[in-house]
């Protein structure tokens, strides 16, 4: 069996919300301050009816790295896509709110992808019943076959394989990211990832997307940089204050696919067991009593690596490390730690042009 199996494609009649994605240009929302557009929360799993619905919408926002976050739903068709129209059909299994949901959209509509949404429950799960791997976001992709993809890493690293390279088929450059399961400290076994920062490239490929070693390597070291450091500021940060918690709780129900009665239970317990949540979680990864200064520092170190000279780290166009830093921080949009993060940190050039890259290359 390979590590990832092809499954057949649900009927996507009744497999919960679904959205054709067309183009849509918005204006940035950090402009607009829409309030409570961001949220985070830890994962678990409660054996209440109570706790299901709390962690529920936990695990909505973000449940195997213990954070998640809102973003918007948007999509680019750029004219770096190499594939003809219609060649790959794609629906992506996800939780609105989930930053590395958020990740996987940044990337296709960048490029171009145009995709279908079945927005998950994340109380019950059900839309994804038809996976062993119940975790979001999947991928279900059809390049002439139906081929599952997990893990948002993953996802993207296969997919931008299969766009620079057709030596291979997708099914065969999915086959590259085998799974393996490991046990984390505490004794409980997670599922990993092997090679989900590389692409998979010949030297001549290779040569054309990176044209020194130094570009594939940093690139490579902020993708992960994003996702084991980045998005770990981002939950104590918005669940700073009840205040806070409660406006990221907000979006969640109003945004995520929740009953009446399990959005009004997610929204106001949620929010108050996330606030102390979010305190376990500064001290788990070592932040200072103000929380804000570890994103200033975050966010200001990823402007330095840029450097003056660039525009994105990927040049004159974003690589796959914009992306995934992007994707990580537009989750807060519309929050309080946003505005802070604009107001006392130098993103704000960097992260407008990401925004109008974007636009310009949707149609």
């Amino acid at each position: 069996e390979r590590p990832l199996s092809a499954r057949p494609q649900p009927k996507m009649a009744g497999a919960g919300r679904v959205w054709r994605v067309g183009a849509l240009l918005l204006p940035p929302a950090w402009r607009l301050r829409a309030p409570g557009r961001a949220f985070c929360a830890a994962a678990g799993r409660g054996g209440s009816s109570g706790g299901r619905l709390v962690l529920g919408a936990a695990f909505a926002l973000g449940g195997t790295a213990g954070l998640c976050l809102a973003a918007r739903q948007r999509l680019r068709e750029h004219s770096a896509a190499e594939l003809p129209a219609g060649s790959l059909q794609l629906t992506l299994y996800q939780y609105k709110t989930c930053p590395f949901c958020s990740k996987v959209r940044a990337f296709l509509d960048y490029h171009g992808l145009p995709y279908e949404i079945v927005e998950v429950n994340p109380i019950m799960r059900k839309e994804i019943k038809f996976s062993s791997y119940r975790k979001v976001p999947i991928l279900l992709a059809n390049a002439g076959s139906p081929l599952q993809l997990n893990d948002s890493s993953v996802i993207i690293s296969a997919i931008k394989t299969y766009l620079v390279s057709r030596r291979n088929s997708l099914e065969e450059i999915v086959s590259f990211y085998p799974p393996v399961k490991t046990v984390t400290e505490k004794g409980k076994e997670v599922v990993e990832y092997e090679n989900k920062y590389w692409l998979m490239l010949d030297e001549k490929e290779t040569k054309r997307v990176y044209p020194v070693k130094e570009v594939r390597v940093e690139e490579m070291k902020w993708r992960k940089w994003a996702d084991d450091w980045l998005v770990h500021l981002i939950s104590p940060n918005v669940y700073r204050t009840p205040k806070e918690a409660l406006a990221s709780f907000d979006y969640i129900v109003r945004e995520g696919k929740f009953g009446t009665l399990e959005g009004l239970f997610a929204k106001y317990v949620g929010a108050v067991a996330m606030f102390f949540v979010s305190k376990r979680l500064k001290k788990r990864h070592q932040l200072r009593d103000d929380v804000r200064e570890d994103l200033y520092d975050a966010v200001n170190e990823w402007v330095k690596a840029v450097g003056k000279n660039r525009l994105f780290m990927g040049g004159n166009q974003p690589n796959l490390a914009d992306l995934a830093v992007y994707g990580v921080l537009r989750v807060m949009e519309g929050l309080e730690a946003f505005d802070d993060m604009m107001a006392h940190t130098n993103i704000q050039p960097w992260y407008q042009r990401m925004e109008e890259v974007i636009e310009k290359t949707g149609v």
